[in-house]
């Protein structure tokens, strides 16, 4: 009954531990895909009259990006920048603009010195239709990013590459008029671990190495606690055997003897007969054996080779709790803490009885 009991709370304990470790494993999957990002690529269309060859000239790329509060729609005009060299980011409100022709017009502006925010905000203080801004500084040339710009959702607001930014800006430094169609590109649903998940996947893990290893711990206590208890009661019941073997009669045997007969029964131990001048144990049962075979026996299983008596109990060295060690020990049931326990119990009572024998 102990031991099913013990199966059934470590049947328990395993599963509730794989069961918090899926739950967690869930909540961490759930927290990974709830941080996500959805941004839009943009086409740019640019149309302009090369002014060596007189050829127009047109480009269409998937190079733009457009920002995180940006309509997303498709805008078009006249591509502007801000007037002075030293005026490239837009930061200043009174940036002037001067676009080469009347209607739509689009603001192309140079990243950093202020946020997005206020550049686009210029910008549309200016009347742009769009704005775009060129990546500056960036470790990799063709990089773009999702623009943040809360407050600005109603403009289209995107940003291109820092190469194709520098090209728009040598046209316009060369008096070209460049016409831009921007349209909407491609989705794109980009999913990403946040430092949340990862601080969690984190404390929920050392959580579970900590319960893990703290089983471990108490498992092998409770180990150490069984071996050094069984090899305690093994060492108070040797010298218990001892004790009785010193008190059993010992005889040795005659010319004569019955024992010298042929039909009489042999040594259980050795198997061989007995014969004169051999000193033999009589045991309380009354069996007999040579001394030399079964003294050792005695020391080990302090029982009768032929009828199992226990001769401690026959001599009244020991209490009841003897009879728990000649069940066979469970180990499992030792780590459980059930069997560690009865021996416990049984050894001290067994150093009692003999020391009170003694």
């Amino acid at each position: 009954m102990a031991l099913s009991v013990i199966q059934a709370c470590r049947s328990l304990a395993l599963s509730t531990w794989l069961l918090s470790f899926c739950f967690v494993h869930l909540l961490c999957l759930d927290f990974t895909v709830a941080e996500k990002e959805e941004w839009y690529t943009a086409f740019v269309n640019i149309t302009y009259v090369d002014p060596d060859t007189a050829e127009v000239r047109t480009e269409k790329t998937e190079c733009g990006r457009y920002g995180e509060h940006s309509l997303k729609r498709e805008a078009r005009g006249v591509l502007a920048m801000p007037a002075t060299t030293q005026d490239r980011q837009a930061c200043d409100p009174n940036s002037r603009f001067t676009p080469r022709a009347h209607g739509a017009w689009i603001a192309l502006i140079s990243r950093g010195n202020c946020t997005f925010k206020d550049k686009i905000r210029h910008a549309v203080g200016h009347n742009a239709s769009a704005v775009v801004i060129f990546n500056v500084g960036s470790s990799n040339p063709n990089e773009t990013i999702t623009m943040p710009h809360p407050g600005t959702s109603d403009v289209v607001a995107i940003m291109i590459p820092e190469p194709k930014g520098r090209e728009l800006v040598l046209l316009l430094e060369r008096n070209i008029t460049v016409h831009m169609h921007i349209t909407i590109g491609t989705r794109n649903l980009q999913k990403y671990v946040s430092r949340t998940s990862v601080v969690f996947v984190s404390i929920s893990f050392i959580i579970l190495m900590i319960i893990s290893l703290a089983w471990l711990v108490f498992y092998y206590i409770q180990r150490f606690r069984y071996a050094n208890a069984r090899d305690r009661n093994q060492r108070r019941l040797g010298d218990a055997a001892k004790k009785a073997i010193s008190q059993l009669q010992v005889r040795t045997i005659r010319k004569g003897d019955q024992e010298t007969e042929s039909d009489f029964d042999n040594c259980a131990v050795c198997i061989e007969g007995y014969k004169p001048n051999d000193v033999v144990r009589i045991l309380p049962c009354r069996h007999l054996f040579h001394k030399g075979c079964v003294d050792p026996w005695l020391v080990d299983h302090r029982t009768c080779p032929m009828c199992k008596m226990n001769i401690l109990k026959a001599l009244g060295l020991t209490s009841s709790a003897e009879c728990l060690n000649e069940l066979p020990m469970d180990y499992e049931l030792a780590v459980g803490g059930v069997a560690l326990n009865a021996m416990v119990m049984s050894d001290d009572v067994m150093g009692g009885d003999v020391a009170g024998g003694a």
